[in-house]
């Protein structure tokens, strides 16, 4: 039987108890978030060839951070708003195609990311973005993802600032005051209408993307010409500095900032390290 853990408080879990149970072969435990860690560490202890984690890009990072560089493999079923790992690794967002790719599917590696000891495996980013997450969070209760998410995106163009930091990459040490930096892992499509998507076959690194303008009415027709145009031609304007990079570390003053890491608002201490960590996740794929 493979193991297979349900985060209980999604709201996909039903769906996703269902399609295990169809499908057959798991051995299902539903577990809170507080609980997903220990238990899938528990599981670990008889070295499983693959176990589940149903749930959102939480829950799948939480279950990553546990298999990461073990000769386990992760298969997940996608049951969160976005689910952006499991769709930029063609993984099914339908529950029971998920629970057959999670028997049947073949092992393949996957990178993830780091910054300083905490995992991550799409994008982290500083700035202008925290606020927009912690805004939407609370909008969402009353008027849904959707809305929420316009609203925090206005919120953030009216009330942007920026922020004082120092940027170590390939050698240099540069100085910005930026509203946003938005590190990815692997290289990111720029372009409408697969904006922010990894870039297929694209290179294994850190994508680092600093917006340089901070006055929000330009942003907004700096980000709307990089959708349409793509990095390439942005990125040779003042406005927005590109890298590809295996490693870089942000300073910022003060002792702790928050930062936003797949979508997850953290405190981390000062400097933030950041880190690839290329093929380092067994992935079941379809």
């Amino acid at each position: 039987m493979i193991p297979a853990f349900v985060n209980r408080a999604a709201g996909s879990a039903p769906a996703a108890k269902r399609a295990l149970v169809e499908v057959g072969g798991f051995d299902v435990c539903e577990a809170s978030p507080r609980e997903l860690e220990s238990r899938i560490r528990k599981a670990l202890e008889s070295a499983p060839e693959r176990i589940v984690i149903a749930g959102g890009d939480g829950s799948v990072g939480t279950a990553a951070g546990v298999v990461c560089e073990t000769d386990t493999a992760l298969a997940v079923l996608p049951g969160g708003t976005l689910n952006h790992f499991a769709r930029d690794h063609g993984i099914p967002t339908d529950p029971v195609l998920a629970a057959e790719t999670a028997k049947g599917g073949e092992v393949s590696r996957a990178d993830t990311a780091y910054v300083n000891d905490a995992i991550f495996l799409n994008t982290s980013s500083v700035g202008a973005y925290v606020a927009y997450v912690r805004f939407r969070d609370r909008a969402e209760k009353w008027v849904g993802y959707r809305i929420a998410s316009l609203l925090a995106a206005i919120r953030m163009l009216l009330f942007m600032r920026p922020v004082a930091l120092e940027l170590d990459v390939d050698g240099q040490q540069l100085r910005y005051n930026t509203p946003i930096v938005f590190i990815g892992v692997g290289e990111r499509e720029t372009k409408s209408p697969t904006l922010g998507n990894r870039v297929p076959g694209g290179r294994q690194c850190l994508h680092l993307i600093v917006v340089r303008e901070r006055r929000a009415a330009r942003l907004l027709v700096v980000a709307l010409d990089a959708a349409m145009r793509g990095l390439d031609s942005v990125a040779r304007t003042p406005e927005i500095d590109s890298f590809m990079t295996d490693s870089c570390i942000i300073r910022m003053g003060g002792r702790r900032h928050h930062i936003a890491i797949d979508g997850e608002i953290v405190a981390h201490s000062m400097p933030l390290t950041y880190r690839i960590a290329k093929d380092s996740l067994r992935l079941v794929i379809p």
